[in-house]
C-alpha cells in the first residue's frame, strides 16, 4: 500500500509553485496528521512556506484549551500559527454559523495565490453525500466536497479526501501524536453527528465498504456536474450578448436564447449562472423562474433569491444585489462639479467637458419631468427613457442634472446627456452588485 506520506505527495505536486500553505489547524485528529505529514514532507524535499491557522469560535468552554493545544503543538512541529478570534452569530443552525465564521477568517488569512489545506477525509465525503442526499439535493450537492475551489485571494486544497479516518488514526497512533476531541461531535442530535454515530454504523454492518462506496458515488456525480457544467457553458454562450446597457456593469442575460431550451436545460443554464452570485433555490422554488420567464411583456416580474433578485426588462435578465436592492437617498445640490460627487447608494456622477458650474443639483426621477431639447421642443422624460428603452429598474435611480427647476441632463444618456446643449456630458458610474459571497 502506498503511504500516506507518498499520496499526499501526489495530492500537492500541482501546488509546489504556491507562496504558501497553510494549514486550517483546528487541533483535531485530521488537522493533526496533515500538519505532521506535511513537516515530514518538508524535512526531505523543497515545499512552499508552511503555517497554520485556529480558528477560535467560543462555543464551548472546553475549546478555550484548543489555542494552547495548537501552540504547542506547532512549537514542537517548527511551524508558524495564527490564531483568529471570530464572533459566531446566533441563527437557526449554528454549525452553518460557525463553518461561515471560519472559512470567513480564513479568507482573511489567505494572501494571493496561497494555499489553504484541510483535513477532511474520505469519511467526511461520505458523511456529506448521505447528508445531502436526505435534503434532497440535485447533482451539484451530491458531489459533495470538492477536492478544490477558489477561497479568497487564494485556493482551498482538501489533500485526504481519498484516504479514510481509520488511516489518519493509524497513523497517529503510530506516530504518538495527541489531538484534541470536540464534546459536541458525541451529540447526536446534530444532523452529522447522528449520521456518523448512528447510521453510518448501522449502515457498516450490512456493507462494510459502505463510506468508500459512498465517496465513489461522490466523484460518479462530481463528474457528472462537470458535463452538465460544460452543457450549461454552450447554452448560455448565445445569451451572453451584451447589450446597450453595458454601463450598468450587471450580470445580464438575454431571455430569447434561454426560451428556446428545454426546461430541464433552461434550469441547468440558470444554476451554472447563478452559482457564484447565490445560494441556489431548492427545487419548489424554481416556480420563480416560470413565473419571470412566462409574464406578459409589459409586466416587471422579480424573482427573489437568497443573495439578491432577477429582473425582466428589455428582454433581459438582470441580477440584482447591493446596492441595487435598496432606495438611494436624493443627493442634493453639487456646489463642485468640478470634482466627482458620490451618491449614497448609487456610486458617483462626475462632467465630463466644459458644463454649467453654478446652481446644479442632482436629483431622481419622482414623474412627470420635462426636458427641452434644440429643435424638438420639451419633451416628457418618461416617452424618452422609453424610446431608449431604458430598464425600469434603472429609472428610478438615474442621475438627473438640475440648474434650479430647469432640467437639463440625464446621465449615461446620449443626445440627453448634456451633449445636446454644448461639448460636455453627465456620466454616471453605477453602484457595485456585490453581495459578499465567497
Amino acid at each position: 500500500m502506498i503511504s500516506l506520506e507518498n499520496r499526499l505527495r501526489e495530492a500537492l505536486q500541482p501546488w509546489l509553485a504556491a507562496p504558501a500553505w497553510r494549514v486550517a489547524l483546528s487541533g483535531g485528529l485530521d488537522s493533526t496528521v496533515l500538519l505532521h505529514l506535511l513537516v515530514r514532507l518538508r524535512a526531505h524535499e523543497s515545499l512552499p512556506a508552511l503555517g497554520a491557522i485556529h480558528v477560535h469560535h467560543g462555543l464551548q468552554a472546553a475549546a478555550d484549551a484548543w489555542p494552547a493545544h495548537c501552540r504547542q503543538l506547532c512549537a514542537e512541529l517548527d511551524v508558524p500559527l495564527h490564531i483568529e478570534y471570530v464572533q459566531v452569530e446566533a441563527g437557526a443552525s449554528l454549525e452553518r454559523a460557525a463553518r461561515e465564521a471560519r472559512y470567513a477568517a480564513f479568507e482573511r488569512q489567505l494572501g494571493v495565490g496561497e494555499l489553504l489545506l484541510t483535513g477532511q477525509h474520505r469519511d467526511d465525503q461520505a458523511e456529506t453525500l448521505l447528508f445531502r442526499l436526505l435534503r434532497g439535493a440535485g447533482v451539484r450537492g451530491l458531489a459533495g466536497m470538492p477536492a478544490q475551489r477558489a477561497l479568497g485571494s487564494g485556493q482551498l486544497l482538501r489533500p485526504l479526501l481519498g484516504v479514510s479516518r481509520a488511516e489518519l488514526q493509524a497513523y497517529a497512533e503510530q506516530q504518538g501524536l495527541r489531538w484534541v476531541e470536540d464534546p459536541s461531535n458525541a451529540d447526536s442530535r446534530l444532523a452529522r453527528n447522528f449520521l456518523r454515530r448512528e447510521v453510518l454504523p448501522q449502515l457498516r454492518r450490512h456493507w462494510p465498504q459502505a463510506q468508500q462506496n459512498l465517496a465513489r458515488s461522490a466523484a460518479h456525480l462530481r463528474e457528472s456536474q462537470g458535463l452538465l457544467d460544460e452543457l450549461a457553458v454552450g447554452d448560455l454562450a448565445p445569451a451572453r450578448g451584451a447589450g446597450e446597457f453595458v454601463w450598468l456593469n450587471l450580470p445580464a442575460l438575454r431571455l430569447a436564447p434561454l426560451r428556446e431550451l428545454s426546461p430541464p436545460r433552461q434550469r441547468n443554464a440558470l444554476r451554472h449562472w447563478l452559482a457564484p452570485l447565490t445560494p441556489l433555490p431548492d427545487s419548489d422554488h424554481w416556480a420563480g423562474w416560470d413565473t419571470l420567464r412566462d409574464a406578459a411583456g409589459a409586466a416587471a416580474p422579480i424573482w427573489r433569491l437568497a443573495a439578491g433578485e432577477l429582473r425582466r426588462a428589455d428582454e433581459r435578465l438582470w441580477w440584482l444585489a447591493g446596492d441595487w436592492l435598496r432606495q438611494p437617498l436624493a443627493p442634493g445640490s453639487w456646489a463642485a462639479p468640478a470634482q466627482p460627487l458620490a451618491l449614497p447608494g448609487n456610486g458617483w456622477v462626475s462632467l465630463q467637458g466644459c458644463g454649467p458650474q453654478q446652481g446644479l443639483q442632482i436629483r431622481y426621477r419622482v414623474g412627470g419631468e420635462v426636458l427641452a431639447l434644440p429643435g424638438r421642443g420639451h419633451r416628457d422624460l418618461k416617452r424618452l427613457l422609453n424610446e431608449r428603452g431604458v430598464p425600469a429598474f434603472v429609472r428610478g435611480r438615474l442621475p438627473l442634472l438640475y440648474r434650479g427647476e430647469e432640467l437639463l441632463a440625464v446621465a449615461n444618456l446620449p443626445g440627453i446627456d448634456g451633449s445636446q446643449l454644448g461639448d460636455w456630458r453627465l456620466c454616471w458610474q453605477p453602484p457595485t452588485n456585490a453581495q459578499g459571497l465567497s
